[in-house]
């Protein structure tokens, strides 16, 4: 069943002109959330290869923007609303320099670490990059904004989403079909920020 699934948002990516699968994963958050709006400035942490930043693009009207951002090389979308940055998200420099670009109205992930087969550390990875996009968007989310972060289930999960609901009006955990079935992703959606 996720082999055909698979092959459907592939193919169905590859059609519409989406550079991943991962697109069907963001429309369905989009549509059922509605975390991105017009005029709006995003910032697409573990952007390669931009399908992400592709489907942002959609949304945010001729005055919104994107920032995207990650370790690997993301193609150019040929886009004046759209720019991407080569770096570590981790990096306290490009930190740095991603607030100094803001604030942003939303921050998207779809960062995963590089896994090890160990579902325990894999998780615990997970959970340090999410850590990470947090804190960031601690520092440059406007008031009212949204974190949308993929993050593997595991046990410190709920522990996690609980440490932030003081800091967010709603914060839940949503599975978009477009994830592949086997998949142990799931992705946190914190809405309106708090100061």
């Amino acid at each position: 069943m996720s082999y055909i699934m698979h092959d459907h948002y592939f193919k169905k990516a590859k059609d519409e002109g989406y550079r991943a699968r991962s697109a069907y994963k963001l429309k369905m958050i989009q549509e059922k959330l509605h975390l991105v709006h017009a005029k709006d400035r995003i910032l697409d942490l573990g952007a390669a290869p931009g399908s992400w930043m592709q489907v942002v693009l959609e949304y945010i009207g001729p005055q919104g923007s994107v920032v995207g951002i990650d370790l690997e090389t993301i193609e150019p979308l040929h886009d004046p609303r759209a720019e991407v940055m080569i770096g570590d998200v981790c990096d306290a420099t490009i930190q740095d320099m991603i607030v100094s670009c803001g604030p942003y109205q939303v921050v998207v992930s779809d960062m995963a670490p590089k896994t090890t087969g160990s579902k325990i550390t894999d998780q615990a990875r997970s959970l340090a990059l999410v850590e990470q996009v947090f804190h960031l968007a601690d520092r440059c989310l406007n008031k009212n904004g949204s974190v949308c972060a993929k993050i593997f289930e595991g046990q410190d999960v709920q522990a996690f989403v609980k440490s932030i609901s003081h800091s967010y009006a709603k914060v839940a955990l949503f599975k978009p079909k477009a994830s592949r079935g086997e998949s142990f992703e799931t992705y946190i959606i914190a809405q309106k920020k708090k100061l």
